[in-house]
């Protein structure tokens, strides 16, 4: 049972004959749908981008309760990061708007960081081009063989994703002393672990293209 009403599934107990108005009844229940704690929560984030740079750049980007602030959003932001995807596979939530979404959001608030902090003078923009350059080349890389299969996240691109997420905290804060210095050697973790993930990719990408390849090349054969 779904609770919905017949009308909404455009029944009206004669059969063959459509209930007035059910085509708009099942379009309302297929947009609610979209409306899941995970949609929620990577809407939620992608709100937060813009909040957290405004936030960030308040007092000239150097007042340390101001960055606190937004370290707070940055922080929020990357934890529901962690949830939405969990939320729509275990309880089968999955739309297509959040599988266009999500990644989406996710790119746009380590960008959002990256980029600010490189405005800011405290992360060198070398640093910045590196990771965004990683993540929108193995983006672009997805949909060059997703014809071919699917890249499954490896362990490294999630030990790599929480080394960017705390790397760009750290320097979000206005930290000083030793902590300054722990973050330049987090951050270098993430640069080394970005571009470590980034080859593995590929080499993924290209054995997964020539795999389909050759099935494709063998099923044409076999056809003659």
């Amino acid at each position: 049972m779904t609770g919905v009403p017949a009308s909404a599934g455009g029944g009206t107990g004669r059969p063959g004959r459509p209930a007035p108005g059910g085509k708009l009844g099942a379009a309302a229940v297929n947009q609610a749908s979209l409306w899941n704690i995970a949609n929620i929560l990577t809407m939620l984030r992608l709100v937060l981008v813009p909040g957290f740079v405004v936030l960030l750049f308040q007092d000239g980007g150097y007042d340390p309760v101001w960055r606190a602030w937004a370290w707070a959003a940055f922080a929020v932001a990357m934890i529901t990061d962690v949830f939405d995807g969990h939320l729509a596979r275990t309880y089968n939530l999955v739309t297509d708007f959040g599988k266009i979404a999500d990644p989406i959001a996710d790119k746009a608030i380590m960008a959002a960081g990256l980029i600010s902090l490189s405005v800011l003078g405290d992360l060198p923009w070398w640093v910045t081009g590196v990771i965004l350059f990683r993540e929108l080349g193995i983006t672009l890389m997805r949909f060059w063989v997703i014809r071919h299969g699917v890249i499954p996240a490896s362990r490294g691109g999630k030990m790599k994703t929480l080394a960017q997420g705390t790397a760009v905290g750290m320097y979000v804060l206005a930290l000083v002393g030793p902590l300054a210095t722990l973050r330049f050697w987090v951050m270098a973790l993430a640069v080394v672990l970005t571009v470590v993930t980034g080859l593995d990719y590929v080499r993924q990408a290209i054995l997964l293209r020539r795999r389909g390849l050759a099935k494709e090349h063998g099923a044409a054969a076999g056809g003659r």
